[in-house]
């Protein structure tokens, strides 16, 4: 083996352990953390939530350099500015602190309306963060593995689901290619919600096309492979659930439930 064969291997960084646990035990940790965010009223709680799951994706996930811009400077600038909407629709009245920070006409907006908002703002907040731990680390194929394995889910529905997520990838490149074509062709040229109408009629009938032509490989490839004709799929690396796995779903549930007690 030459050194150039080995130089990308060697360049490869290993994937985080995020992505080394069953991917039903990122779900199944942060199902309380979602209960108790759908039930508090407390700003320090999804705080602390928030900023754990950002904690987890940063250490154990490999981020892209796009991913790491959105989390730590997309998210925050989204708490804010959903705080400041959510702040902007609360009911004065029901604002424990009335002093007022900006005041408009006869609007007066305080900060127990920020207060307000931004406590709904680390809810939404946290509950995504936390959706990202799984989703970020987590394949379709993989979950559906554990689906099968672990929730004894029967394997027709768990990949049908994988097959039917992986056509929308297609239809995105499809629907460029027709694109490119329409505009090669000049069908449906100019600007405005006339032209923009047109195009979208005449991309119809050749996505549709496209489509089930290709449902119809899909089905054919399911066929050769005697998909669905036996009660159970064998698999060449079953996934299991290790020792990591409970580990992580306890540590999860008992910070979860301190952070819930204490507060």
């Amino acid at each position: 083996m030459t050194a150039t064969a080995t130089a990308p291997r060697l360049a490869e960084r290993p994937p985080g352990f995020l992505a080394r646990l069953n991917p039903l035990a990122k779900v199944a940790a942060v199902v309380p953390a979602w209960i108790g965010l759908l039930v508090t009223r407390d700003a320090v709680v999804p705080l602390v939530l928030l900023l754990t799951a950002v904690v987890l994706l940063l250490v154990g996930a490999r981020l892209s350099p796009r991913a790491l811009v959105l989390l730590l400077l997309g998210l925050p600038a989204g708490v804010l500015l959903t705080a400041i909407g959510f702040g902007l629709w609360a009911e004065p009245g029901r604002s424990a602190d009335a002093t007022v920070l900006v005041a408009v006409g006869s609007y007066e907006f305080t900060v127990g309306a920020l207060v307000v908002g931004l406590t709904t703002a680390l809810r939404i907040a946290a509950i995504l963060a936390l959706a990202l731990v799984g989703g970020l680390t987590t394949s379709g194929p993989d979950l559906a593995r554990a689906l099968t394995a672990q929730l004894r889910v029967p394997y027709r529905f768990a990949y049908t689901a994988v097959a039917a997520y992986r056509f929308v990838p297609l239809f995105a490149s499809e629907l460029a290619a027709i694109r490119r074509a329409m505009r090669v062709r000049g069908v449906a040229p100019g600007r405005g919600p006339v032209a923009a109408v047109r195009r979208a009629s005449a991309m119809v009938v050749p996505l549709l096309a496209s489509s089930i032509r290709h449902a119809d490989r899909v089905a054919l490839t399911m066929e050769s492979r005697a998909f669905g004709a036996h009660p159970r799929r064998t698999e060449r690396t079953p996934p299991q659930w290790r020792v990591r796995d409970t580990v992580f779903v306890v540590a999860l549930w008992v910070l979860t439930a301190a952070v819930l007690v204490l507060r």
